[in-house]
């Protein structure tokens, strides 16, 4: 495309060139004083025109065949031209670099895309890695990669060749305290009878694994401290061990309540108040029981929402698929098999009554 307008504006200037020859031809046989008039002509005609248009548009072959024709100007009569000296010059200049420019440029030829991808995702991935740090890794894995190439490469994306870029983010932070998190909270039901029941729920941060504490229509801190050794019994029996434990400031969790999980080694952290991103992950598994399974259906009476919680608990736990678990569930039923070249064949199995399905590979 580059070429192709280069060619056409060499063509444009090559016929300006020619016109003007033929003209500059005839103004030898004209009379000196028919000359002189129709310069004077022009010259009022060109101050007249610099009156209405302060800055006049030209083409590129304008430019061109001016900067050509200064050449052959005296310096001190350039001002004869509607343009300054410097744009005259800077004009020429542009000129003769377009004349030796080529088409590739010299030098050593850059790295294959691949690898400064790869350099760019182990600098993300790596923030306290330097660019020989980098390069080192490079060379580990057989990639000959110059430390100052790295450099360049990291610097032309716009990171910061020196390590700790950043530091990390809430997100990796807390992912990385995630294994021994254990979270707690209330949420509530209204009944078809409009009766009020209240759940008590445990989720575990690393693998989102829920636990459904109890059900109850009044629960008291007695009640609860009794649903937290049932828990803190389950956990032992699994073998699980967990350093916090994050509340909000409910009166049902009492200091008993707490007791309990002290003995197990815990450290109690109760949330501010009204700030529930401070327990985001309970609340978003509350978010969705409620928009999955509880406001699409009807709940009558106490062993109804348990037998619900408990059908819905085990698909959350066993099969919904997470998005901070790589699109896995928090404790697979089986390990997901490895579909052929064919289509598999694909079952369709029902929970609470066909309001969720769930799909699995046939034997």
């Amino acid at each position: 495309m580059v070429a192709k307008r280069l060619r056409f504006e060499v063509f444009v200037l090559v016929y300006l060139a020619l016109r003007s020859g033929l003209a500059l031809v005839a103004l030898l046989f004209r009379g000196r004083e028919a000359k002189d008039l129709e310069i004077l002509v022009l010259r009022h005609q060109l101050a007249v025109l610099r009156r209405q248009s302060a800055r006049p548009k030209l083409k590129p072959a304008d430019r061109a065949l001016l900067a050509a024709f200064s050449r052959g100007v005296p310096r001190e009569r350039w001002r004869a031209f509607f343009v300054e000296p410097d744009t005259l010059l800077r004009w020429h200049r542009r000129l003769v670099a377009r004349r030796w420019s080529y088409g590739s440029r010299p030098g050593r030829p850059r790295k294959p895309k691949a690898t400064r991808e790869f350099v760019l995702r182990m600098a993300r991935e790596n923030d306290t890695w330097g660019y020989r740090r980098i390069a080192g890794e490079l060379q580990r894995l057989g990639i000959e990669v110059a430390p100052a190439t790295v450099w360049a490469i990291l610097k032309n994306a716009g990171v910061e060749p020196a390590p700790r870029r950043t530091g990390p983010s809430w997100p990796e932070f807390l992912r990385a305290q995630a294994k021994g998190i254990l979270a707690c909270d209330f949420f509530t039901v209204e009944t078809a009878m409009l009766r009020r029941l209240y759940v008590l729920f445990f989720i575990e941060h690393a693998t989102r694994r829920v636990h459904i504490a109890g059900v109850s229509a009044n629960p008291t801190g007695e009640w609860t401290v009794q649903q937290a050794r049932n828990l803190a019994m389950t956990l032992d029996d699994r073998g699980d061990a967990f350093r916090f434990l994050i509340r909000d400031g409910d009166k049902k969790f009492t200091r008993a309540f707490d007791a309990v999980f002290e003995a197990e080694g815990m450290n109690v952290i109760s949330t501010p108040p009204r700030a529930p991103q401070a327990n985001a992950i309970a609340e978003r598994w509350v978010g969705a029981v409620r928009r999955e399974c509880l406001d699409r259906m009807l709940t009558l009476s106490r062993p109804h929402l348990q037998a619900t919680l408990s059908a819905y608990t085990e698909h959350y736990n066993g099969h919904r698929p997470h998005r901070a678990l790589d699109m896995q569930p928090p404790v697979p039923r089986q390990p997901l098999c490895a579909v052929g070249k064919g289509p598999p064949e694909v079952v369709r199995q029902d929970v609470l009554g066909g309001l969720i399905h769930e799909y699995q590979i046939a034997a």
